[in-house]
């Protein structure tokens, strides 16, 4: 792992681990939920003082810090707690708690989904039903999750030309990824389904339904 200065408040922890780090043997996804997980955890016990913890791809983002320098330090002493994490995380899956999207599979692209896995459609509603998905980090829109837990090979385009207006609860398919869409706004990935859940609502605490580490789960409706 690497820590960075960002301004004079906030650390960039980087999760692209050199190939000889202990660590390197990890996918990046589950090292930033471990990493933020234990700093969520660390905050809520009053061990972290941080205004925000943002979670993306590859890397945390910490903001708000009154001493980035110690705080730094203090990382790399949590480092071998997360990595443990990291590493029992399969074995805890299946404690987790989730939360199930019911799906109406029936979007436009969902041929184009099968020609690219060189499956027929019924077999990309299996593999998307019985996925375990995980909210990576959230962007693009507010509550628009980043969902992990496709196998890498199964990655998706984009497409070339996107849409002016995708619905809200479009679920739908990009790179390593699967995501719903909270409202309706342009968007390039591949739709698949549609789901009645409302992912964003000012008035609900927290707004977003589906937060980093929430783990998710498609089912037909």
């Amino acid at each position: 792992m690497r820590i960075r200065p960002v301004g004079a408040h906030a650390l960039l922890l980087d999760c692209t681990a050199p190939a000889d780090a202990p660590e390197a043997d990890l996918p990046e996804a589950e090292l930033v939920e471990a990493w933020r997980a234990e700093l969520w955890r660390r905050r809520d016990q009053g061990d972290l003082a941080v205004v925000e913890i943002v979670p993306a791809a590859s890397t945390v983002l910490l903001d708000g810090l009154t001493d980035p320098a110690a705080t730094a330090k203090q990382m790399s002493r949590w480092a071998p707690t997360v990595i443990h994490a990291a590493r029992a995380a399969e074995a805890t899956l299946a404690a987790r708690t989730e939360v199930v999207v019911p799906v109406d599979f029936d979007g436009p692209d969902l041929p184009a989904v099968a020609d690219h896995w060189g499956v027929d459609v019924p077999a990309v509603l299996r593999r998307l039903t019985g996925t375990r998905f995980r909210v990576a980090f959230c962007g693009f829109a507010p509550g628009f999750p980043y969902l992990t837990g496709l196998p890498a090979e199964l990655a998706l385009p984009r497409l070339a030309t996107p849409r002016a207006r995708v619905p809200a609860g479009s679920v739908a398919l990009a790179g390593p990824y699967a995501g719903i869409y909270p409202g309706p706004s342009p968007g390039g990935w591949l739709l698949v389904g549609r789901t009645d859940l409302v992912l964003f609502d000012v008035h609900r605490a927290p707004p977003a339904l589906l937060g980093p580490g929430t783990e998710v789960r498609m089912e037909i409706r």
